[in-house]
């Protein structure tokens, strides 16, 4: 049985979010509930659960107000996080960056499903928790232009530079990371999440397989269908639709 908490101010969500999980799943049993910060935290510390589902917008303040009092008085958070938030373009972008697990209100079954596995997935591993702070960091940094990502794999968390990505391959429903100066990473996400995520950051989709970081771009080769070489000397090459986009950017790099 895994052990769950659930802090959010509105006891209506509260009592839907409990309805569906013993609808989908009998292995995550809701031990406690709190409708604010003062109480979450009190109720954290009584009952230490294995996984907290928090709403970020609580009646005296914020989920994160949460995390960093936790962290201030237990070092760090051993629990698994699963915000709760409306359709908040920063905080989803924060959470992407960081690698958290998130369910936008309304609850989505489908979606909650696979919130469902991604916590069966985690619970009994060695908790990794950088990406939390990662998240905190930029959350009071008011960042939107993230330099850090947190990629998530079978082994567990790692934090990397986004600047330090050369490029990314799809693997059917994986993506491929290759990074300067580590071995390739497999994530279990698809590679138009991660071009959404990366597209402002220099990234360029030149392939339905291949986003590269054209600061590693080291030359574009037109023969032989059109190809771009890496600074890892890897040889990509580029849809016919995306020639004239590519070679527009490269003027003005």
């Amino acid at each position: 049985m895994i052990t769950a908490v659930l802090i959010d101010d509105d006891k209506h969500l509260r009592k839907g979010l409990k309805a569906l999980l013993e609808r989908y799943t009998n292995e995550i049993h809701i031990i406690g509930e709190a409708e604010s910060v003062k109480t979450g935290v009190a109720l954290l510390e009584k009952l230490q659960p294995q996984v907290i589902f928090l709403d970020i917008h609580l009646s005296d303040g914020t989920g994160f107000d949460i995390l960093e009092q936790l962290g201030k008085t237990k070092g760090k958070n051993s629990a698994h996080i699963v915000f709760i938030t409306a359709h908040e373009q920063y905080a989803l972008k924060a959470f992407k960056f960081s690698a958290l697990d998130f369910i936008l209100k309304p609850v989505d079954p489908e979606e909650l499903q696979h919130t469902i596995s991604k916590i069966k997935e985690v619970i009994g591993k060695s908790p990794s928790f950088e990406h939390i702070d990662l998240l905190l960091e930029n959350i009071r940094k008011k960042v939107d232009n993230f330099k850090r990502i947190a990629l998530s794999t079978s082994d567990g968390i790692h934090l990397f530079e986004v600047a330090d990505i050369i490029r990314c391959e799809a693997k059917v429903n994986y993506t491929e990371f290759f990074i300067k100066n580590h071995k390739p990473l497999l994530i279990s996400k698809t590679l138009k999440e991660y071009e959404e995520m990366l597209t402002e950051h220099g990234f360029e989709r030149i392939h339905q397989s291949h986003l590269i970081n054209l600061s590693y771009l080291k030359s574009y080769i037109k023969s032989d269908g059109g190809y771009v070489i890496m600074a890892d000397n890897t040889n990509i090459p580029i849809a016919q639709s995306k020639k004239e986009r590519l070679q527009e950017l490269i003027r003005t790099l």
